[in-house]
């Protein structure tokens, strides 16, 4: 919940006033601080209070990395960055079974430091040496630090294509206190907009579904439940290889290919039952492997489907559908052990069935990002 509501109340701070790098700065280094409070809880009810707003404040974290990564970087570098933001965030994963092992003997309150420190040391680091978006400077009409940081991190090639691009942005005012939620009202505003929202929202619930329920169902397979989770949590790694090749494809039809996958190998787990077990397995296991490509392109679509002035917001939104398609997951898959029609049946033809919705959405390979809604609205009407 703290997360579904932040992602309304944090998100477009960082389209409007604040910006990716501040929002992403206070984000980190708030719920580090309320994380280490947690330790010094008495009660359920204090803990479960903390954990809502530790959930509040690092809605918008993820979101704010990958479009602050997006924003700094031409074209062609686009998927790359954002690659490298989803390898990062499978170390970090990756790295918690191994963090718990260590403090297997210990309170968990040990564990809360173990992780709470080091994002304490990142949001520092962050502050000190992460620059803003040029993009958001832009539109805040601060060219001058805009183009600034575009000579100070660009090569001279990604920093032609980049400073190309900014000039033809209008700046404008910035906004008041009156106006920081004026990218839900630009985005809503227009009905092309709310159409994309609600599609791409559509989309992201079937695949996060099963994206975040598989690694849950474990259980239901009837095998060691350690090996099934490092089976899991192995598959990120060729799913980000697997990403990066696919750089040079169109978008729709990738997400199309393995979001249809995920679901065929979902419907197969039903099919072929507990009597061949491993079959089972393999089955699950590269189910989820398809579904974490599919959410890794998914991602970068998002990012290339809306302008600079509602990205951020527009990119938490669909990520909390995503996170909202998962709230179903552990009731279907407590159905699931009487009956895997119930889990992974449902999951299979959920995310079968959201891929309808990219009937209705552009193509956006190759496409340069626009900065403002008319922008993007020109674009979008061209031919071809």
């Amino acid at each position: 919940m703290g997360c579904l509501i932040g992602s309304f109340v944090l998100a477009t701070l960082a389209d409007t006033s604040l910006g990716r790098k501040n929002m992403l700065v206070l984000s980190c280094l708030s719920m580090s601080v309320t994380s280490m409070l947690a330790v010094f809880t008495t009660n359920v009810w204090a803990y479960s209070a903390l954990k809502f707003v530790i959930g509040f404040l690092r809605s918008s974290i993820g979101t704010c990395v990958l479009v602050l990564l997006t924003e700094k970087v031409s074209t062609e570098w686009r998927f790359t960055v954002g690659i490298v933001e989803y390898f990062c965030f499978t170390l970090g994963y990756m790295s918690l079974p191994g963090i718990a092992y260590i403090n297997r003997n210990a309170s968990w309150k040990t564990n809360y430091i173990w992780t709470s420190v080091p994002a304490i040391c990142y949001s520092i680091i962050a502050y000190l040496f992460v620059t803003e978006s040029p993009r958001w400077l832009l539109m805040q009409g601060r060219q001058e630090e805009a183009m600034a940081m575009l000579k100070g991190v660009s090569s001279v090639e990604n920093g032609v294509d980049l400073t190309a691009s900014l000039l033809k942005v209008p700046a404008k005012q910035k906004g008041s206190v009156f106006q920081l939620y004026s990218s839900i009202a630009e985005l809503f505003g227009r009905s092309w907009a709310l159409k994309r929202m609600v599609a791409i929202m559509v989309l992201g619930i079937g695949i996060g579904m099963v994206h975040f329920g598989m690694p849950l169902a474990v259980g239901n397979l009837g095998f060691d439940i350690y090996l099934a989770v490092v089976f899991n949590a192995l598959m990120e790694i060729p799913s980000c290889v697997a990403t990066y090749f696919l750089e040079n494809c169109s978008r729709k039809p990738s997400i199309l290919v393995f979001s249809v996958g995920s679901g065929i190998c979902c419907v197969m787990c039903v099919l072929v039952g507990s009597e061949l077990q491993a079959v089972k397995v393999a089955l699950a296991v590269a189910s989820f492997f398809s579904a974490c490509t599919a959410y890794n392109v998914f991602l970068i679509y998002i990012i290339e489907l809306f302008p600079t002035s509602v990205r951020n917001t527009t990119t938490s939104l669909v990520r909390q559908a995503i996170v909202f398609g998962n709230i179903f997951s552990p009731f279907l898959i407590s159905a699931g052990r009487k009956n895997d029609i119930f889990s992974y049946g449902v999951f299979g033809i959920v995310i079968m069935a959201s891929c309808f919705t990219l009937l209705g959405l552009p193509e956006t390979k190759g496409i340069a990002l626009c900065d403002t809604m008319d922008q993007q609205e020109k674009k979008d009407s061209r031919p071809g």
